[in-house]
């Protein structure tokens, strides 16, 4: 009787429930990536309008500069998407086991049970009834049969109950494991794509420098410091093909698609400014490949992963900065330092200070701008992959 009593305690849920399916989750993160690609196409569009028009060499550039930023809003959607589905699987995983837990229990009182049924025999009912030595004792006894029945009847349903709940788990288990499979490959595609619209801008550069002026007219000194950077990147990003193409074996990447999310701020302080794009002299847009941390003058600044210093010094209007190649084609930069605490070529490691808070001159004031970078020099959004602050 109280191993029932027990059995019945456990017939509730064992995770709270969810405020939205998972399938209506797969369906609206499918709408948020089919309106930004929509987005895309009307730009693409765009273009091969102005190819069948006398047209300025800007407004072409101009037009593939906003390809990229709705490529790159792409590639951070398919990051944020990731994440969430590494999350959602994490989830999963653990309800499945702690249904698979309950079950076993509820399995376990049910065979013990069963014992008790066997041993009694068939008529252990009508005994129970006809020992009765009074009408009063008669009903105690029904009542009591009865209440046995019912949580009998009761284990039996939740054991129904949970058998198809392990079964509703497992299929969102798989399919959330074939969704995050798509968005992985999908990221590849948008990636690639990022690298063809690279090599189309820097063709349009090429006949945009024909003209001095007019690129002295369009592009701003942010512009020029972004393309030293951009050079910078690219070269270690080249130096880093060829040494694969050669067999040359490289130290693990520190950071990977599984830090979405993870990575610990390098300076804590309110964003100032968020990733995306600015409109610049001449009908031109400055892209913000980054974002920019408020802090204190001179609080230490810190490194978000392990690598390598491939720049510590001065880069234009960024002043005092330093760029870490963490391999395997990630990057972070770092930017309006007061100073460099490490050297060129020098290893550092996660959390190791590596400058501190400067621009204090700026519009902004002290902050930190920083950066994140993928493979092929790709801009990815330093929110979706730094920790969520509290």
């Amino acid at each position: 009787m109280t191993s029932l009593c027990y059995a019945v305690c456990l017939t509730s849920p064992v995770v709270a429930q969810r405020p939205q399916p998972f399938d209506q989750q797969l369906r609206d993160n499918q709408r948020r990536l089919e309106d930004i690609r929509r987005e895309r196409t009307q730009v693409e569009q765009e273009l091969e309008r102005l190819r069948t028009q006398v047209h300025s060499l800007s407004d072409e550039l101009a037009n593939i500069e906003r390809q990229k930023e709705t490529t790159n809003r792409i590639v951070n959607e398919l990051d944020r998407q990731i994440n969430g589905l590494s999350d959602q699987i994490d989830r999963t995983t653990v309800d499945l086991l702690l249904a698979q837990d309950a079950l076993e229990e509820k399995r376990a009182v049910l065979e013990r049970r069963l014992v008790d049924i066997y041993k009694r025999g068939p008529l252990y009912a009508y005994q129970v009834l006809l020992a009765a030595e009074s009408f009063g004792d008669l009903l105690s006894r029904y009542k009591y049969l009865y209440l046995v029945s019912r949580q009998d009847r009761l284990l039996a349903n939740d054991m129904f109950k949970l058998q198809r709940r392990i079964a509703r788990e497992r299929q969102t288990l798989v399919d959330a494991r074939d969704a995050l499979g798509r968005r992985k490959n999908e990221r590849t595609d948008e990636l690639q794509r990022y690298l063809a619209l690279e090599h189309t801008r820097e063709a349009s550069l090429r006949e945009t420098r024909r003209s001095a002026r007019e690129a002295a007219e369009r592009l701003s000194q942010l512009e020029r410091d972004e393309k030293s950077l951009n050079d910078r990147v690219a070269a270690l990003e080249r130096a880093r093909r060829e040494a694969e193409a050669r067999g040359v074996a490289r130290a693990a990447a520190s950071i990977t698609t599984a830090d979405l999310g993870q990575l610990d701020w390098p300076v804590e302080g309110k964003v100032v400014y968020q990733f995306g794009t600015a409109a610049g002299p001449n009908k031109t847009r400055i892209p913000w490949h980054g974002i920019g941390i408020a802090a204190p003058q001179g609080t230490p600044v810190r490194a978000i992963a392990s690598g390598t210093v491939s720049l510590a010094g001065r880069l234009g209007t960024y002043l005092t900065s330093v760029l870490l190649d963490h391999g395997g084609g990630y990057y972070s930069f770092y930017g309006y330092l007061s100073d460099a605490a490490v050297a060129k070529g020098e290893r550092v490691l996660k959390g190791q200070v590596i400058g501190h808070v400067g621009g204090e001159a700026s519009d902004r004031g002290p902050h930190l701008h920083f950066e994140i970078r993928g493979q092929g020099g790709i801009a990815l959004d330093p929110v979706n992959w730094l920790k969520t602050h509290k």
